[in-house]
């Protein structure tokens, strides 16, 4: 492996373009069909740069292809304009310097698209798992993967709710998986709880992640970054289990909060990158651990006007609820993609559902474009955007308030921390 990493560090275009070259040199490249595998636009990373760098040293190495497929999960299309942007092309490079560069989206709902490489056994899954579930599942893939001869998995690490951190294969699975394997792990990663699985590097998730991904049977690479702001502070390039260890152990540095109390109202801010709630939940995943019980976060998004484009009917037929809610009532959602009931679960945070009685720890309320009726209707909490200023929470710590302007990326959790279970993976 090589990288480098470090608090503090920028690598400008320079830096990246020695380490790229000095690891590629050694991947054997001459005659080989490269796929590069990225993250659409709701990730902040230098994927430009990345993809203008790799891409120049992948084709002097000898590679006869550099292709680009779009790791969306079950996020929607990206445009070829939001291509463009993540990417840093424009109409003109598309049809000029990178006229044989082909760029594809992931389709996840498609059969057609999609190609089993194997199962992760019922025996299997109930040990990684910790017996939490107990049950076969159907690995799929893109078929696009099976065309080339390495996969190049280019992305950033930051904490993550469902596998603690992301990055590494998890580009792979859910970035360009299918459904079965998708719904599996975000169902486990909410039967642990956000709070219980969020910066914690080795879970039952990764675990699962990792298991799929050596089902592959085309040689994976993978360079794993971690940004400090907007500016690249680590570049680890190999195999991606050894750069995701190094690249999370930097993001728990860099993007962990400490708080040495709770919070009783936070307001996390959307970025524009989150255009969907489906997407802008990560702004109540990341700061759940420091509100106090009984409190409230407020997601204030003027921009966002739809739960989900792809999920929203499913989201609107069952609500946003706790954990409990589903598990206690078994047989009632089997229906309902356990992905989605997962988003719910994470959104709405921990909580209990007793007698018939659902008790949320926090109240999560939107100050969005969505409308005050479907707002009650999905069962969350709900402010008029205009009513909201954020100066009325900067600065308000010692009275209990957090003003986060930027959420979504960075965690925040207590000093003592009632939720983390450094037992996740047993």
């Amino acid at each position: 492996m090589t990288g480098r990493g470090a608090r503090g560090l920028r690598l400008d275009e320079a830096a990246v373009r020695s380490l790229c070259a000095q690891e590629l040199a050694g991947w054997s490249l001459r005659g080989k069909r490269v796929l590069a595998i990225v993250p659409d636009n709701t990730r902040t990373a230098p994927v430009d740069l990345m993809f203008r760098v790799l891409h120049d040293e992948a084709r002097a190495a000898g590679a006869v292809a550099f292709d680009v497929l779009i790791a969306l999960g079950t996020h929607p299309p990206l445009t070829d304009e939001a291509i463009n942007r993540r990417l840093g092309l424009t109409a003109q490079d598309r049809v000029g310097r990178y006229a044989q560069t082909r760029i594809f989206n992931h389709e996840w709902n498609q059969p057609r698209a999609l190609v089993s490489i194997g199962a992760i056994s019922e025996d299997e899954v109930a040990e990684i798992s910790g017996g939490r579930m107990r049950e076969r599942v159907d690995v799929t893939i893109n078929r696009l993967a099976l065309q080339y001869d390495l996969l190049l998995i280019v992305g950033p690490t930051f904490p993550h709710e469902v596998v603690g951190f992301s990055g590494g294969n998890k580009y792979l699975f859910p970035g360009i998986a299918g459904q079965e394997i998708l719904d599996l792990f975000h169902w486990l990663g909410a039967l642990i709880t956000n709070p219980g699985i969020i910066g914690t590097k080795h879970t039952p998730v990764r675990a699962v992640v990792d298991r799929a991904a050596r089902l592959v049977p085309v040689e994976r690479k993978c360079a794993s970054l971690v940004v400090d702001g907007t500016a690249l502070a680590g570049l680890y390039l190999g195999a991606p289990e050894e750069t995701w260890e190094a690249a999370a152990a930097l993001s728990g540095q860099i993007h962990v909060v400490t708080a040495e109390r709770p919070y009783r109202s936070v307001l996390s801010c959307a970025p524009p990158m989150y255009d969907e709630l489906w997407v802008g939940g990560k702004c109540a995943y990341k700061l759940e651990p420091v509100v106090a019980d009984g409190g409230e976060i407020v997601i204030y998004a003027p921009h966002i006007r739809e739960i989900s484009v792809v999920h929203g009917a499913l989201i609107r037929q069952i609500g946003y609820h706790v954990r409990d809610y589903f598990v206690k009532q078994p047989g009632r959602f089997d229906r309902i993609p356990r992905g989605v009931l997962a988003h719910s679960t994470h959104v709405k945070g921990i909580g209990s559902f007793e007698g018939g009685v659902e008790r949320p720890r926090i109240t999560v309320t939107l100050a969005t474009g969505i409308s005050e009726a479907e707002c009650r209707a999905v069962n969350l909490g709900y402010r008029d955007v205009r009513s909201i200023d954020p100066r009325d929470w900067q600065g308000g710590e010692d009275q209990g308030l957090l003003h986060v302007p930027k959420a979504g990326e960075i965690l925040y959790r207590l000093r003592q921390d009632p939720f983390t279970n450094p037992r996740t993976a047993a």
